[in-house]
């Protein structure tokens, strides 16, 4: 299998260069990094996306995200090893990757609750750490990208 074209995230350098600055941003307000690690292979999963799935599991065992949530992270509904914060995070992935079966997601029950456990810079971005990774899994999709080609 081959990519349509080279990633266009590597293939245009002002892109590269905004989605890293997005990355600083994101982890300059102390949101943990292995909670937005998880949010990435929450959403990845969602969206089928091979390459994020296959790269980020990686980066969130680097960070120690333990093999039982890697492994859980599908269902962490029904799993005892997340955290508050981390099922609050993977709520809100759900929600705002799913927009078309929610469109009234992310319910005030759920901010209020997000709110109580981020201060005001980590659920900004929390919001932003979701949308990066469904802009990038949407990306990879249109793209072709190969899972496995991407090893962090």
């Amino acid at each position: 299998m081959n990519a349509r074209m080279t990633n266009p995230v590597m293939l245009l350098p002002d892109l590269f260069n905004g989605m890293n600055e997005i990355g600083k941003a994101i982890a300059a307000t102390g949101l943990p990094q292995d909670l937005c690690e998880m949010v990435n292979m929450r959403a990845s999963q969602i969206n089928g996306c091979s390459t994020c799935m296959d790269g980020h599991w990686r980066i969130a065992r680097k960070l120690g995200v333990s093999d039982e949530k890697l492994f859980a992270v599908g269902a962490w509904h029904d799993m005892p090893y997340f955290s508050d914060a981390e099922r609050i995070a993977l709520e809100m992935t759900d929600e705002l990757t799913r927009l078309a079966d929610n469109p009234t997601a992310v319910s005030d029950d759920l901010w209020d609750r997000a709110a109580d456990e981020f201060d005001e810079a980590q659920l900004a971005a929390l919001v932003v750490a979701i949308a990066n990774i469904n802009m990038y899994n949407r990306i990879n999709h249109a793209t072709r990208q190969v899972g496995g080609s991407w090893k962090p």
